[in-house]
Order: structure tokens, then C-alpha cells, then sequence
């Protein structure tokens, strides 16, 4: 990501979290969006979260009282983004094993292994951008992110369940699938990212068209 790119989506965010109207709803779109725009390979996504969460502390830290709902509901946003960016992902799994001989489950083995970590690359991501904010912001994410450790987040459930289905799927392919190249590996990891980002924009495309009239839809 450019630093003009990262740049805008911590301005768009903190003016969000400033106002701290419909902020889950808001980061959520923010997320998807920007998301939607490149390919969904872990370093990508968590340049995404850590530009968000940038935005979110920067816009709190203008704001005077409470701000225990607004952490909240930006994590939520953004929890709500990556379980979207799970379920493209996903999808995108399945549409490259169906394609038949090109692709197998062991091909995708390493993109799988790298959606397991998601959660906590999500987690820990958050909680050092909101460290170097300091004061009450650290506090509450802090006292937040430390119950989604222990509860879990929605997106790393589904992510459990993904990847649990996925394992039954690919059953001894797994264990019996020629091991491929490095390169060979990162082009599979490319195109399922490649088509995951499609899938997800068509996700954030929908959920732009479900918004009611009168209510805010994602810009």
C-alpha cells in the first residue's frame, strides 16, 4: 500500500471515529473497501488493519468523553471486514479445487496455513497501533482486545470453521500431494488472492445495496 493510500483511509477513518456515528457500520465499509482494491495476501490485509486502526485512534483522540462504545464498535467493524475477507477467501478455495486438474487441495495447504494466523495477526496488530496512542485510547483497546482474546472473535471462528472444513475436504490429498516449488506455491497463493479480492468486492458491492433508503451506505 502507497502512503498516499494509507494516508486517505486514516483520514476517512478518524473523521469516522471523530463523529463516532454508525462507526461500526462505517469501519466496516472503510475495511472492505479498501480491502476489495488489492490482493488479499496477508501482509496486504494487515497494512489495511493497521491504517484503520491508525485512523480510528487518531479520530478518539479529537474527541473528549467516553470512548469505550466507539472502541468497541470499531473493532467490531473491523471484525466484521476480515470474517467477510475469510468467507471470500474460502470461496475462492473452492472455486480453484473445482476447477479440476490444475489445482488441488495440497496446492492451496500454504494459503490455509496463512488464513489460520489471520486472527491473531489481526489482534496483535490492533494492539500495537493503539499502544502508541498512549493514554485512555491504549487503555480501552487494551481491556477490549484482551476479552476478544479470550472469547474470540467472530472472524477467527469462521476462520477455525474454514479451515477445519477445508482439512476434511482435502482428506489424504494432503498427505499424498506432490510437494510443490516455492514459485509454484506463491503463484497459487496469488491467484487465490487475486480472486478472493474480487469475490470480497462483490461481498462489499452487495452489502452497499442492502442498505435501506435513508440510511447511510458505504461511500
Amino acid at each position: 500500500m502507497s502512503d498516499m493510500e494509507s494516508t486517505s483511509i486514516k483520514e476517512e477513518v478518524a473523521v469516522a471515529a471523530e463523529q463516532g456515528k454508525d462507526l461500526h457500520a462505517l469501519v466496516r465499509d472503510i475495511t472492505l473497501r479498501a480491502l476489495s482494491r488489492r490482493s488479499l495476501s496477508a501482509s496486504e490485509i494487515m497494512d489495511v488493519v493497521r491504517s484503520v486502526t491508525e485512523g480510528v485512534t487518531l479520530g478518539l483522540g479529537r474527541r473528549a468523553g467516553e470512548i469505550k462504545d466507539a472502541v468497541r464498535d470499531a473493532l467490531g467493524g473491523l471484525d466484521e471486514a476480515l470474517k467477510k475477507t475469510a468467507e471470500a477467501t474460502s470461496l475462492a478455495a473452492q472455486q480453484l479445487i473445482a476447477q479440476g486438474k490444475e489445482f488441488g487441495a495440497q496446492d492451496l495447504k500454504p494459503a490455509m496455513d496463512d488464513l489460520k494466523q489471520m486472527e491473531e495477526m489481526f489482534l496483535n496488530t490492533v494492539s500495537k497501533v493503539s499502544e502508541a496512542a498512549g493514554g485512555r485510547i491504549k487503555d480501552e483497546f487494551a481491556s477490549q482486545l484482551g476479552h476478544a482474546r479470550r472469547s474470540g472473535t467472530d472472524s477467527g471462528r469462521l476462520i477455525a470453521d474454514t479451515v477445519a472444513a477445508f482439512s476434511q475436504r482435502a482428506g489424504a490429498s494432503l498427505k499424498t500431494g506432490a510437494v510443490q516449488t516455492v514459485g509454484a506455491t506463491q503463484e497459487v497463493k496469488q491467484r487465490l488472492t487475486l480472486l478472493a479480492s474480487g469475490i470480497l468486492a462483490g461481498m462489499a458491492d452487495a452489502l452497499h445495496e442492502k442498505a435501506k433508503p435513508g440510511e447511510r451506505k458505504a461511500p
